[in-house]
């Protein structure tokens, strides 16, 4: 678990920013063990987290819980909307919890907020900005 360490010191150098915890919830062929695991130690380091559950749309945005977390089957994920949110809502630090394979606009290369893309799985793809992060 050597993210553990890596995300945890993250969340504690950004506990007075804005902090926003993305899950890509269009599959349910993830681990969602390590997805809990993820979503709690937020939970636990940085309460005030706010939680959006989005595939191809924002399902929710709520205060972080590790146990509300829906998945679906479909498969088709879009990263838009989120990072939309995210900068109007003057996010400072959006975490993404995806594979990296969904869609956003090309012209959307550009964004105001500090962006880490956390990766489930041992394949690390080329993010489009921000660092991605090796969390399997």
């Amino acid at each position: 678990m050597r993210w553990h360490k890596r995300v945890l010191s993250m969340i504690q150098e950004r506990h007075d920013k804005k902090i926003a915890l993305a899950v890509d919830t269009s599959s349910t062929e993830v681990n969602t063990i390590l997805i809990n695991n993820i979503v709690k130690l937020f939970e636990q380091v940085k309460p005030d987290t706010l939680l959006v559950q989005a595939d191809y749309k924002i399902r929710s945005i709520t205060q972080i819980k590790s146990d509300s977390i829906k998945y679906y089957t479909h498969g088709k994920s879009s990263y838009t909307l989120v990072l939309e949110w995210a900068q109007t809502e003057k996010i400072d630090t959006l975490f993404y919890i995806t594979d990296v394979t969904g869609f956003f606009y090309e012209d959307m290369e550009q964004i105001d907020f500090e962006m880490f893309w956390l990766v489930p799985s041992d394949f690390i793809p080329k993010v489009p900005f921000g660092r991605a992060i090796k969390v399997a």
